[in-house]
């Protein structure tokens, strides 16, 4: 067995199979899988928002174009002085083509058929 070099010691060729081999095995690996086989995928995101979309392409910083986006979250309406509070309302729509920033990513989830 021999000793595994630190990230900065590695050629430039190193590093990139390393990244390949983390995103086939590692947590990234639900998004290869999505790319690949053209599933749909969860997303919540920062804004208290859920995305169910099929991933076209990712990066290690999970930044993810996105295609037939389904943007679903809740609005809670606007009510005048004494009345009873109002119930949300659950609110979705339609977005053909997305670039999520990975930084407003909380969780991804394969979409189980």
């Amino acid at each position: 067995m021999s000793a595994t070099k630190a990230k900065n010691e590695m050629t430039e060729q190193e590093l990139s199979q390393l990244e390949e081999a983390e995103f086939q095995t590692g947590p990234l690996s639900v998004l290869t899988q999505s790319v690949k086989n053209n599933t749909q995928i969860l997303v919540m995101c920062r804004n208290n928002r859920k995305l169910l979309a099929r991933v076209k392409a990712f990066d290690r910083h999970c930044n993810m174009v996105l295609e037939n986006v389904k943007e679903m979250w809740t609005e809670t309406p606007k009510t005048g002085k004494g009345k009873k509070k109002a119930k949300p309302i659950n609110r979705d729509r339609f977005i053909s083509k997305m670039f999520l920033r990975g930084d407003s990513v909380i969780l991804v989830l394969r979409n189980i058929q």
